[in-house]
């Protein structure tokens, strides 16, 4: 919509016919009109007293107004209420590197992100547009709909057990982004209560990687567990919808696929990612590039 106060509304004025003399028959009269005008009654808002029919003035004509009556924050005022229904209360557990990379492209789909962690990050948390609680109670006391545990491979299962998680809502979801995957799995099927929601990913990218677009980029999942009840499902599908309207290729995997194809790929590439490293290798006058 353009802006209020450039905008003049589309009018279209049109002159009847010539005054017809006592006892003949009126003469019809045609009036065409832009093709915009023809939804006038659809895009007039619920709440406008204008009539969606044309006014007659007393000099004889008719004059037509598009949105003359329509509100000019109407386009944001909707977008809100649209962002307000689709928007999910996501918690972070381990505010780190990764846990900030996810919070700032969850926070800018506008959901509610809120994170806690063992370091104290409240004044990053803040400039990001997420709240940060110190303690996990008071975290898990904000009831999130969904949790992300991005905490490394070493402390995952230390870090699910200091969670409160009776504090939490039984139907929490529950979701991992571990590099491996049949580990958090039956870690979380063995520590989380039988009634939380399970989902297990892998986003194949990180902050180097997808500090741009992450069009293209491949995003392994696999429902682990999900109880019955449509709110749950759509639930689920609606933080997958978060990575496929960033562009990712959505690869539905199993755990145990997934860690069968990544065993050779990953294996090399960390392994002589470490051998470089412990050489220390420094750079030398005829290095190529």
């Amino acid at each position: 919509m353009r802006g209020f106060a450039a905008h003049k509304p589309d009018v279209h004025v049109c002159a009847h016919s010539k005054p017809r003399r006592s006892g003949s028959r009126p003469a019809q009269h045609q009036c065409h009109l832009p093709q915009q005008l023809t939804n006038l009654r659809q895009f007039r808002p619920q709440h406008s007293k204008q009539p969606a029919r044309c006014r007659r003035l007393s000099s004889g004509c008719k004059v037509f107004a598009l949105d003359a009556a329509m509100p000019f924050d109407f386009e944001t005022k909707a977008t809100a209420r649209l962002r307000a229904q689709t928007s999910m209360r996501i918690g972070i557990v381990g505010f780190g590197t990764f846990g900030q990379f996810l919070a700032k492209r969850l926070v800018q789909q506008g959901h509610k992100v809120i994170a806690t962690s063992r370091g104290d990050y409240s004044s990053l948390a803040q400039s990001l547009g997420v709240h940060f609680f110190q303690d996990a109670d008071d975290f898990a006391e904000e009831h999130p709909e969904v949790v992300i545990l991005a905490s490394s491979i070493l402390s995952t299962e230390a870090v699910l057990d200091s969670l409160p998680v009776q504090r939490l809502k039984r139907s929490t979801l529950f979701v991992d982004v571990l590099s491996v995957k049949e580990f958090p799995k039956q870690l979380f099927l063995s520590k989380l209560p039988a009634q939380m929601d399970i989902l297990c990913t892998h986003p194949m990218f990180g902050p180097d990687s997808g500090s741009g677009s992450w069009h293209g980029l491949n995003f392994m999942f696999e429902k682990v567990r999900v109880g019955s009840g449509g709110n749950r499902q759509k639930r689920v599908d609606a933080f997958l919808q978060f990575f496929e309207k960033e562009g990712c290729k959505m690869v539905a995997m199993s755990c145990e696929e997934h860690d069968r194809q990544a065993a050779s790929t990953q294996f090399i590439t960390h392994t002589v990612g470490r051998v470089l490293g412990a050489m220390q290798l420094q750079a030398t006058p005829i290095d190529t590039r």
